[in-house]
């Protein structure tokens, strides 16, 4: 045993004494189950032969390790994909191993935390132990006197320590051993009784003495010290005991009121009084769930929760760092809490659903990127090996910090507690932070897509929006080269990058980006000093990273809409239209898909008014045509990757080096307005829609598209837009007949029923996830803050 302490401290490996033992459990068993000869060399080792403080600590942390494992039975984090399903003969080894732990340690723990009941770290340890014992072993086998004996050194550590890891393993341990179903919980419960009432007459008393109306707290440095130290213990039980009897909840909030008007205390006193009434409130939303209460009861709660967000609020911009940042992270779980008090159960609990306000929003939302994406600068100095150990502790606790800041934030976007459109400002910095928050916001991204697509894309584009509009705002013209504008376009490929490569699944969201994209390039584009070149041109540069993620059907659809927002093609020449060449090629690979657009394009004209009135009821659903992966299979675009720069100048170069070409050089660019304007009466041709005439290349233009041999109608207006009626482009870019270009003729064209038509396409369901409980304990866990 010495050995293997000795090996494990000298080896610096890691510090994870749990996968040492893990590695060793199957071949030294028995020498890992040995608890005996290790409570032996802590309690009983000669002086001469004594540990030493750091073998000692690894000895109690490997004897924690042994006990979890033999009493769960299941590897640590990492070792296994999954719970290890035990056998029957390892069942049985486990109830064995059980037993023994309990037998030996029920004698041996009041002693070893007797010795060590000075040492935070030792005691911390040792505390856990309880927690696998069969407290049945306690009666059957006549050992109460020593649950008293460990019941009285436990409450002289709560007296001793301040320290929050061991007054919350104290606070787990009364909690197992106060269980209901053990014979032993009246014991026990009598002993945490007596020692909260101890507490909490504790800090009466100091609050009697040093609280005065009208002038709040008034004490020295040592009175402030004792009502801290008091306020943690009591914090630490509250989180697992209801103590709502000793009504605490009023003794905080005088507190916390008196810190919120006037700013004269402590920010350490502040945080567990904060900390208390918010423990306090969670009890009492507990309890009025479980049982029926009054409609008075439940007002008062009510007033009660939304005061102590509005306390909350105001302690985000708190001077004490620590303070602000729990206060958020208590705000953020009580919203999660409130928000999904569903009022299907019971009508009076549906009553404390709570939203938060635009302001309070806004107020969190600067909270995370003040908090979170804003670094301190460092200071360049010489450190000794010490302090530069130091410094990289210090830095992976904060970042640990700020990690956990992001996450609890980001919990309520997946939820829906706040708008999702504040995960815009969160995306912008998913490429400066990856190392850092790259797995939390590629989670959220992922989540909020699960929940609405359309709504997730849109946040996605109004990020790259946001961004493109500060570069124009810093930088006046857009340079395509410039290294701010590389940036967007880099981040923009990143989030084409998280669709994935099944098209047909990512289909509704990639079309809402492009549809988006184009109407805000081109957006305010007639006021601008007379030209015809939109303010926004080159935002068609940074969407055209998403090009390669449309089905080829869609790609021709998009290049339709994009038509019409172009009324005068004589004039978008020159190298300040390059960004609309660029994003046209990334539509259209070649000419024989250029041609074919165009040629279907000269075919249409409007449908009778019973079929136009019926695409409008199609329009209603929003959905795009189901694509089966066969087909997608089977149709692959030529033009899968956005080409690099200098090719798509070439191309640009290429079928615009004349300058005295004629107009219809210009036509594949901008001819569905002008052919519409001349052949609104012509009558839409028949095509033969059989199975033996549909190629591999099936034109698919404005409204209709044929799919293995089944006409569907090319919807691909989502929910989110009902129709593009309610937003029309701006009249400088519209042609007369801008609604044929998306709608088309009916259901009789193909002589298919209707019941065939507008299926929507659903993504995959994802496992959403696991719904935070926070604040009080359960069954499972308690203490967990």
């Amino acid at each position: 045993m010495r050995k293997l302490v000795t090996f494990f401290l000298e080896s610096e490996l890691h510090k994870h004494v749990t996968y040492l033992v893990d590695s060793l459990w199957d071949w030294a068993g028995s020498l890992l189950k040995d608890w005996e000869c290790m409570t032996t060399l802590l309690l009983e080792a000669a002086e001469e032969e004594a540990l030493s403080d750091a073998q000692e600590s690894a000895l109690i942390e490997i004897i924690l390790v042994t006990v979890r494992e033999a009493a769960e039975g299941h590897p640590p984090v990492g070792r296994g994909a999954a719970r290890k399903i035990l056998s029957a003969k390892e069942k049985k080894i486990q109830l064995e191993d059980c037993t023994k732990i309990t037998e030996h340690f029920i004698v041996v723990l009041p002693q070893l935390l007797a010795k060590y009941s000075a040492d935070a770290e030792k005691v911390a340890n040792l505390l856990q132990i309880p927690q696998y014992y069969d407290l049945d072993v306690y009666s059957t086998g006549r050992l109460e006197k020593h649950l008293d004996a460990l019941l009285k050194v436990v409450k002289g550590i709560v007296a001793e320590h301040s320290d929050m890891d061991v007054l919350e393993a104290c606070s787990r341990m009364y909690y197992v051993l106060c269980n209901e179903e053990a014979a032993i919980h009246r014991r026990a419960d009598l002993a945490r009784t007596q020692l909260i009432d101890e507490l909490v007459d504790k800090l009466n008393e100091l609050l009697d003495d040093s609280w005065h109306e009208g002038e709040g707290l008034c004490t020295d440095e040592e009175g402030i010290c004792r009502i801290y130290s008091t306020l943690r213990r009591i914090a630490a039980f509250h989180n697992a005991h209801n103590l709502t009897k000793w009504n605490l909840y009023g003794k905080t909030s005088k507190l916390l009121v008196f810190e919120m008007e006037h700013g004269s205390l402590s920010g350490q006193m502040i945080l567990p009084a904060l900390q208390c009434t918010y423990f306090a409130l969670l009890w009492q939303l507990a309890s009025v769930v479980e049982r029926s209460s009054s409609k008075e009861t439940l007002l008062a709660l009510n007033r009660e929760l939304r005061f102590f967000c509005q306390i909350c609020a105001c302690y985000l911009s708190h001077k004490d760092k620590d303070l602000s940042e729990k206060a958020f992270t208590i705000l953020c779980d009580l919203l999660m809490i409130l928000s999904h008090q569903s009022s299907g159960d019971s009508e009076a609990v549906g009553a404390l659903q709570y939203l938060p306000s635009t302001s309070l929003q806004s107020k969190m939302l600067l909270f995370i990127q003040d908090h979170v994406f804003t670094e301190e600068k460092e200071e360049i100095k010489d450190l000794t090996e010490e302090e530069e150990r130091e410094k990289e502790g210090y830095k992976l606790n904060d970042l640990h910090r700020r990690r956990s800041l992001l996450a609890v934030y980001c919990k309520l976007i997946v939820f829906t507690v706040v708008e999702m459109s504040a995960a815009a400002e969160i995306y912008k910095h998913y490429m400066k932070t990856y190392n850092d928050f790259g797995d939390i916001i590629k989670e959220t991204l992922s989540r909020t897509r699960h929940n609405n697509k359309i709504q997730s894309a849109k946040t996605l584009i109004l990020c790259l929006q946001q961004l493109f509009q500060k570069h124009t705002e810093t930088h006046g013209s857009t340079n395509s080269m410039d290294s701010s504008f590389t940036n967007i376009k880099e981040l923009a490929r990143r989030f084409s990058l998280t669709f994935g490569w099944d098209q047909v699944k990512s289909r509704e969201s990639v079309a809402m980006i492009h549809k988006e994209g184009i109407e805000f390039a081109f957006q305010g584009a007639a006021g601008v000093e007379g030209k015809c070149l939109p303010p926004n041109l080159s935002f068609l540069l940074i969407i055209s990273e998403f090009s390669n993620k449309l089905l080829k059907p869609d790609k021709r659809l998009v290049y339709g809409y994009l038509q019409r927002y172009i009324t005068e093609p004589a004039s978008c020449r020159g190298h300040e239209w390059h960004p609309l060449v660029w994003y046209r090629n990334s539509l259209l690979a070649t000419e024989d898909e250029e041609n074919s657009v165009i040629s279907s394009l000269r075919e249409w004209s409007p449908t009778s008014r019973s079929k136009t009135s019926y695409f409008k009821r199609k329009l209603s659903n929003g959905s795009l045509p189901e694509t089966s992966h066969t087909e997608t299979t089977n149709k692959t675009p030529d033009f899968l990757c956005t080409p690099d720069l200098t090719a798509a100048v070439g191309k640009s170069r290429k079928r615009l080096k004349s300058q005295d070409t004629s107009l219809q050089e210009c036509l594949p660019f901008f001819c569905p307005v002008g052919l519409s304007r001349r052949r609104r009466e012509d009558v839409i041709k028949a095509e033969d829609f059989s199975a033996d005439n549909i190629g591999e290349d099936v034109d698919v233009v404005g409204a209709d598209q044929v799919c293995d041999g089944v006409y569907q109608p090319c919807t691909w207006l989502t929910r989110a837009d009902q129709s593009l009626e309610s937003t029309p482009p701006h009249p400088c870019y519209t042609g007369s007949r801008w609604r044929g270009q998306i709608k088309g003729g009916s259901a009789g064209q193909s002589g298919l029923p209707e019941e065939e038509e507008g299926r929507v396409l659903q993504a995959a369901a994802e496992e959403l996830l696991t719904h935070p409980a926070v604040g009080t304990m359960d069954s499972d866990c308690a203490a967990d803050d």
